[in-house]
């Protein structure tokens, strides 16, 4: 038992100190940068990783979107999205993100590099990090309401 509470304790601290991983992405305008220009200026963030075809993903993006706005003014959260479509779907990515007025900042991760360097084996995977750059939290799928614990994350880091 006590065993099992050390790697818990040890996991949950590893899992605390994880940063962005510095690996090649591109823009929606198809330039190549550098995926650990994600800073908030010690803010949180949010890199949520996400795809064309993904029907939860594009719901969690949608109620993010939704709520951008009041959650800026609250907590100056800023958002990253990033999309793993591979280089044949990626030209589909920039119309998709325009025609839905998303106003966050989105990648495209087209050789998958980002989402195997954090650990993402589903979409959606949002994480959230706090001022420093941490991992603090992060959560797979996504069902209505999510983005409601998401926002209360966000508050509780910034109080």
């Amino acid at each position: 038992m006590k065993l099992a509470v050390i790697l818990a304790f040890v996991g949950s601290f590893a899992y605390a100190q994880r940063e962005i991983p510095s690996v090649k992405i591109k823009d929606v305008a198809g330039k190549s940068v550098s995926s650990d220009l994600m800073t908030n200026d010690g803010k949180p963030f949010i890199v949520s990783f996400w795809a064309t075809w993904c029907k939860p993903c594009i719901q969690e993006l949608n109620a993010i979107h939704e709520n951008y706005e009041d959650w800026r003014n609250a907590t100056e959260v800023k958002v990253f999205a990033v999309s793993i479509d591979d280089a044949r779907n990626s030209p589909k990515v920039a119309p998709f993100v325009q025609g839905r007025g998303w106003e966050f900042d989105v990648f495209i991760d087209e050789n998958s590099d980002f989402k195997r360097a954090m650990n993402v084996n589903n979409v959606p995977h949002t994480f959230v990090f706090n001022g420093a750059g941490k991992i603090v939290s992060q959560h797979t799928s996504f069902v209505p309401g999510d983005e409601e614990k998401l926002y209360q994350e966000l508050k509780n880091l910034v109080k």
